[in-house]
């Protein structure tokens, strides 16, 4: 039987049922369809998240208060037995591993300036906060590296909040009111916009100190490290263990690495990706259970066209590969269809959001297809099996 009679006799056959082909088709269609939606989504995602970590480059290292299991985060003070000090961030600057280290103590505030007032996030930074995040004064100048103990009054305003209340008006050298505090405006910081969901451009900064006796706290929330090229993280945080255990006495901190940061959220968006394909294949196992209703539907009412083919001389083995082909093309169809589908709702959902991040690979799309492809191969075996198994002479009296 040569191949092009296989193709044809295929063809007819599914052009012969085509709303139980189309329906067959259209349960691979929609998991495949789902998969690679989502599966975009959450590779979007990741690629997003991964883009904003280390937009601040990669040899950051944070230092939290309180020991605990997890990240470190400025609750773990509630567990510690000594706070992180300025103390502590002008001692881990003597290590031979670190560029530098950068105090953070981070709160709301009322800023008010030219009879207009705002309610923002500020940050009571050091001196080395702009080059330890790779971030841009666009003029004047960032804090000036003060005795963090006793620094002066100066502030640093985010590119939204110097031109809501500064408008038309140079901030430089401007007063204004940061919570109950009187500052002078040295610096405007470049725009930035949004990372992570928190606006950039809608903050303030000043000495870390002056933070402290903002928000009446006794202890930095968190200390960050910008180590040098050439030492390797486990390296760095091997030397600050050693020094600030020496300081306090215990291991009463957290470390972590932004690779750490990175493991975790990619862990999360892993398991959402499990969750993802299982919705999906929920969907391809509906499909895979229509294949195999259809074909074994197939064998049962081609009984006489099956044994007219093996009285004519095909053999059990072309009868077999006759039905699986015809179980995997279905597949296919569907399996293409819902790929189309799946990519333009991608596209569309990210034409409709555009900061919404959608990426599909091709890795994905290569799988999704082979995956639609193996269910119609393992769909359509039994029902095969079952034609090929029949005896001819039977099944040519069934007509």
């Amino acid at each position: 039987m040569r191949l092009s009679d296989q193709l044809a006799f295929i063809t007819q056959s599914i052009r012969a049922k085509r709303l139980q082909s189309s329906l067959t088709g259209l349960g691979i269609a929609v998991g495949i369809a789902a998969v690679i939606l989502l599966t975009s989504m959450g590779e979007g995602l990741q690629r997003y998240v991964v883009a904003e970590f280390t937009q601040f480059g990669t040899n950051l290292v944070a230092i939290n208060p309180g020991k605990v299991n997890t990240m470190g985060t400025p609750l773990g003070v509630l567990g510690s037995e000594r706070l992180l000090t300025l103390e502590d961030c002008q001692a881990l600057l003597r290590l031979p591993e670190v560029e530098t280290a950068v105090p953070m103590v981070q709160g709301n505030a009322e800023v008010s300036a030219m009879g207009r007032t705002r309610r923002i996030t500020l940050y009571g930074v050091g001196a080395d906060m702009d080059r330890a995040f790779s971030m841009r004064v666009a003029s004047g100048s960032f804090l000036p590296a003060d005795d963090p103990r006793i620094a002066r009054a100066f502030v640093v305003l985010g590119a939204k909040v110097a031109a809501e209340l500064f408008p038309g008006v140079n901030p430089i050298g401007q007063r204004m009111q940061v919570g109950d505090q009187p500052a002078r405006v040295i610096g405007v910081m470049e725009a930035k916009g949004f990372v992570l969901g928190f606006d950039m451009d809608d903050t303030v900064y000043i000495p870390a100190v002056r933070a402290l006796d903002l928000f009446e706290r006794e202890g930095l929330m968190e200390i960050d490290v910008l180590f040098r090229s050439g030492f390797r993280p486990d390296e760095v945080t091997a030397a600050i263990r050693r020094l600030l255990i020496n300081r306090h006495g215990q291991e009463d901190f957290t470390i972590t690495t932004q690779q750490q940061m990175l493991d975790v959220l990619g862990s999360v968006l892993s398991m959402l990706t499990v969750a993802v394909g299982a919705l999906g294949g929920i969907s391809l196992l509906v499909g895979s259970v229509g294949i195999f209703t259809v074909m074994t539907i197939a064998v049962g009412e081609r009984t006489a066209e099956i044994g007219l083919l093996r009285a004519l001389g095909a053999s059990r083995g072309q009868v077999l590969l006759l039905f699986l082909l015809e179980a995997t093309l279905l597949a296919g169809l569907g399996g293409g269809a819902g790929l189309l589908v799946g990519a333009l709702l991608a596209w569309l959902l990210h034409l409709l959001v555009p900061l919404l991040p959608v990426h599909t690979p091709w890795t994905f799309v290569l799988l999704a297809q082979a995956l639609a492809l193996t269910i119609g191969i393992v769909a359509g075996i039994a029902p095969a099996r079952q034609a090929a198994g029949l005896d001819p002479v039977q099944a040519l009296r069934s007509e």
